[in-house]
């Protein structure tokens, strides 16, 4: 084979192996390409096409290739392998490793647990306009987690994220108004937000806006405004909702009165461990409101209730004499009846759950 020959087949070697290193593609290429394959739902070349741009110092591959092994795609799931990438490319400035990097610091998955670093890598990442990151650093703040408690600070952080449209951030901040930490209070804003995120399907914020309307605080009293949001929250399981839409239906608040339909609502919530509709179904039951009249029924929610209310609290008190009146009518048996029926539910609800 003459020289002329030999040289043509090296090179023709050579080019074919930079082509497969990655050469002549620069990491941004590189990455893209592994892009496309996730599109493609092929992550074994999305994992290879990352980890050859994350190791030439790529900060958008090394998050990519975090990502893949935080949700297991193209490898084993490995929550340390993904706290090594993202704190490359965190390092390397990439604002959502920064806060994904806060995150598994706050679970303590694959790091060691850590208040403090986790605020440290969200205050980076917020401070790039990140709205979860500014959430969450919001709420550390709230809590005093990482940080001393401060709730102003929290206020500020959680108006940046609800300024980019965040909803539970929205609402936080809603609260803040409604009660005024770290704000003046202020039920006007509190309402404003409320409403942001009601619309965003949050569900406490349907609730209070419910509360704002029903109390006509920031906002003008309307009974069939408040059962409307208080409605939206109570079909996503808030037992607090549920409570207050099947009082409206007893009282005929915003609706008309609807004893079958506030029995429907009210066992909602007290499936669910809430002391004052298990009292108030109770008190269905005695008095067979929207429901076949069962003293035996009736004992449980309200021994329920009493185990779940506040000792000497007015709910404490008011359920007790509720007991008092209701078993001087009750046979031994059907008082007996009613004890097994609330050891029962407690057995399968051992928190309210």
């Amino acid at each position: 084979m003459g020289r002329t020959m030999m040289r043509a087949i090296l090179i023709a070697g050579l080019l074919a192996c930079l082509a497969a290193c990655g050469y002549g593609r620069t990491p941004s290429d590189v990455f893209s390409a592994g892009v496309a394959a996730i599109r493609e739902h092929d992550y074994a070349t999305a994992i290879s096409d990352f980890r050859l741009a994350a190791q030439q110092g790529f900060a958008p591959a090394q998050f990519g290739l975090g990502l893949m092994y935080h949700h297991g795609l193209g490898v084993p799931q490995d929550d340390a392998q993904a706290a090594k990438w993202y704190r490359l490319a965190a390092n390397n400035g990439e604002a959502r490793a920064q806060f994904n990097l806060g995150w598994l610091y706050s679970q303590g998955r694959g790091v060691p647990e850590s208040a403090v670093r986790a605020v440290k890598w969200y205050r980076l990442a917020a401070q790039k306009g990140v709205a979860p990151a500014q959430y969450n650093l919001g709420w550390m703040y709230a809590q005093g987690r990482g940080v001393l408690k401060n709730d102003a600070k929290a206020a500020k952080w959680y108006r940046l994220a609800a300024l980019q449209g965040l909803a539970p951030a929205q609402n936080n901040l809603g609260g803040m108004y409604a009660q005024g930490q770290g704000v003046p209070q202020d039920y006007a804003r509190a309402a404003m937000w409320f409403r942001l995120a009601a619309h965003q399907g949050i569900a406490n914020a349907q609730s209070m806006l419910g509360w704002m309307y029903y109390e006509g605080r920031g906002v003008s009293q309307d009974d069939a405004m408040a059962l409307r949001w208080y409605r939206l929250a109570a079909l996503q399981g808030d037992a607090g909702a549920q409570t207050i839409l099947g009082g409206m239906y007893v009282h005929g608040q915003g609706v008309a009165p609807n004893d079958a339909k506030a029995v429907k609502w009210l066992r909602l919530a007290a499936q669910q461990g809430d002391a004052n509709a298990q009292t108030s179904l109770g008190v269905m039951y005695a008095q067979g409101r929207g429901v076949a009249r069962n003293d035996a029924k009736a004992y449980k929610w309200l021994a329920l209730a009493k185990s779940a209310a506040i000792p000497d609290s007015k709910l404490y008190t008011a359920v007790s004499q509720n007991m008092r009146f209701l078993k001087a009518s009750m046979s031994p048996a059907q008082v007996a009846q009613g004890q097994q029926e609330a050891s029962a539910w407690r057995a399968v609800h051992p928190e309210g759950d």
